[in-house]
C-alpha cells in the first residue's frame, strides 16, 4: 500500500498533478475512496451475476457458478481487484474504519446461495453460506499468492460440505 499516493494515482489516471489531492485531501481519504470504489465494483458485479443466474437448480449448477466466479477473480481485471481488495483488508487492521466498508454486503449472488441451501433444508443456511463463501474466498487468496487454478473438484467438495447435515 506504500505505492498508493496522490501522485501515483494522478500518473496512472493520466491526470494533471494535484488532481487526486483536490478530491482526496489526505492519504487516509484516498485509501477510503479506493476501498469504497472496490466494494462498489464488486457489489455491482455480484448483484448482476446473482440476478442473471438466479438460484441454482442443483449442486452442479452452484459449483459451476462458484467456479466461474473464482476464475474471474484469478485473471485480468478480477485479479487486479482481488489483489487490491486483499491489500486493503490487511490495511484495515491498522485502520478499522476501513473494515466497516469492506464487510460483506447483501447481494443477489449471496442470496442465491443462501436460498439454494435453505431450499435443501440446510440448517443455518445463512451461516453455511458465509462459511462456503469464506472458503471460496480463501481459495482465491491462496491461488493469487501461490499461483495455479482451482480445480472444480475442490469447489464441488466445498458445496457438498455445505449441503451435509451437521
Amino acid at each position: 500500500m506504500r505505492g498508493l499516493t496522490h501522485r501515483a494515482v494522478d500518473r496512472a489516471a493520466d491526470l494533471p498533478p494535484g488532481t487526486t489531492s483536490a478530491y482526496f485531501r489526505t492519504r487516509q481519504a484516498l485509501l477510503t475512496g479506493l476501498v469504497r470504489r472496490l466494494v462498489a465494483l464488486d457489489q455491482a458485479e455480484l448483484q448482476a451475476a446473482g440476478e442473471q443466474a438466479g438460484m441454482p437448480r442443483d449442486a452442479e449448477e452452484l459449483t459451476a457458478g462458484l467456479a466461474g466466479f473464482v476464475a474471474s477473480r484469478l485473471a485480468g481485471e478480477g485479479r487486479r481487484r482481488s489483489l487490491a481488495r486483499y491489500a486493503c483488508a490487511v490495511e484495515s487492521v491498522r485502520h478499522p474504519e476501513l473494515r466497516e466498508i469492506l464487510v460483506p454486503r447483501e447481494n443477489a449472488a449471496r442470496e442465491a446461495v443462501r436460498a439454494f441451501l435453505g431450499a435443501r433444508g440446510v440448517a443455518d443456511a445463512e451461516g453455511r453460506t458465509l462459511t462456503l463463501l469464506a472458503c471460496v474466498d480463501g481459495l482465491v487468496f491462496d491461488r493469487l499468492v501461490g499461483g495455479g487454478a482451482v480445480p472444480r473438484g475442490e469447489i464441488a467438495g466445498l458445496v457438498a460440505a455445505a449441503l451435509r447435515s451437521a
